[in-house]
């Protein structure tokens, strides 16, 4: 065994504690991908950032991409470098996912030992690791199984669906050569593990009492996702619903004890998106004599730019200042948070232990679908994982 399986040491350092060093093989059995958007480690990347994100018509779709999105991406490097270096140089999501890998490949060996050894992988789609460059790593270490583990709880065609396209792309251009025996496997959304919403009320509650106990009944949770723009909600995609669907179980994981919204945030261009605003909605709330606030990053698992500018930020501390609220709190992401590790393990565990392979509801395109590659894709993971 020794001349195929190498070890190393890796230390592990948690917000909640010392972690103990883990041997990690590196000839593992299962192998999980976890696929996220990424975010630049520091400012020098935000250009090249951007362009990839400008110029992906699964997030985005602008008249004359090739040319419209390049334009726009150098445009705005000026302005969210200055955002990023004010929120320490860099995203933390490299760190995060890392640390969430990291932990929840350590359970998974104990709670699932016939799919032992585990290894994360992290797979970005506009920043380092890059998809392509992560599953060349997968290809050399050569496990027995894949599984795709979308990061963003809720699916969206913007997001997993640009992901899960990527690898498709990839896979199309390069023969899957060493992977081609592996069983492959997907998780494409589960915003409904109770586990999670058990990680958001934790935190909300954590929150909740950084108030005035005679000011918490009355302090107004407004859970903001990412916004979305209207002609993809009406071409029929599912996050809206999927983002909905977790915000009712964590306030049910509450007892519906505060009053509360769904709003949405990081609007980008001048066509219609996904409303009420975030930042709408508290000076709306503020007007009808509202004065405390929660914000709760419902559809975001880790910190990053759109939790430590926009919302700490921009609206915490600048709107709060501005429109003269009492106070805007923020829950914290998932992060490393216990039960989110345990909602990540057991999400996997499962896939594992019931042989599930691509959902009907991935291989269902949306009713107005109007992204061809959409088609073949669905159709090549069909085959690959079944």
């Amino acid at each position: 065994m020794h001349s195929f399986l190498r070890k190393c040491i890796t230390p592990i350092a948690s917000a909640h504690g010392a972690h103990q060093f883990r041997t990690v093989a590196t000839k593992p059995r299962t192998a999980v991908v976890m696929l996220n958007m990424g975010g630049p480690q520091n400012t020098d990347q935000v250009h090249d950032y951007l362009h990839r994100i400008m110029t992906d018509r699964d997030m985005i779709q602008l008249p004359v991409q090739s040319k419209l999105g390049p334009w726009i991406a150098k445009r705005r490097t000026p302005e969210v470098q200055k955002k990023y270096s004010e929120i320490g140089g860099g995203s933390p999501i490299l760190k995060w996912t890392n640390l969430q890998g990291e932990l929840m490949c350590e359970q998974l060996d104990k709670l699932s030992p016939e799919t032992a050894p585990h290894k994360h992988y992290v797979a970005f789609r506009y920043v380092n690791p890059l998809t392509e460059d992560t599953f060349r790593e997968v290809e050399r270490d050569q496990p027995e199984r894949v599984v795709l583990f979308s990061q963003y709880p809720q699916y969206s065609c913007a997001t997993s669906g640009s992901s899960f396209n990527a690898i498709f792309t990839h896979f199309k251009q390069n023969p899957l050569n060493g992977l081609g025996k592996a069983r492959w496997s997907l998780i494409d959304r589960w915003g409904t593990h109770p586990l999670l919403a058990k990680t958001f009320a934790d935190n909300i509650r954590k929150e909740l009492e950084k108030f005035p106990a005679d000011k918490r009944k009355e302090v107004v949770l407004l859970f903001s996702a990412h916004s979305l723009p209207l002609r993809a909600v009406n071409r029929g995609d599912a996050y809206p619903s999927e983002v909905g669907a977790t915000v009712q179980n964590v306030m049910q994981e509450l007892g519906w004890s505060q009053p509360y919204c769904l709003v949405w945030q990081s609007k980008v261009g001048p066509l219609p998106w996904l409303e009420p605003f975030t930042e709408d909605a508290i000076k709306g709330y503020v007007k009808q004599g509202k004065k405390n606030f929660i914000l709760v990053p419902i559809a975001f698992v880790n910190e990053h730019i759109e939790t430590l500018h926009e919302l700490d930020i921009e609206y915490c501390q600048e709107l709060a200042h501005e429109v003269g609220a009492e106070k805007i709190g923020r829950a914290a992401a998932p992060n490393d948070h216990p039960l989110f590790i345990d909602a990540l393990a057991d999400v996997v565990r499962q896939h594992l232990a019931n042989g599930s392979t691509v959902g009907p509801k991935f291989l269902l395109r949306c009713p107005a679908c109007v992204n061809q590659k959409c088609s073949v894709s669905k159709q090549w993971y069909n085959e690959l994982c079944n």
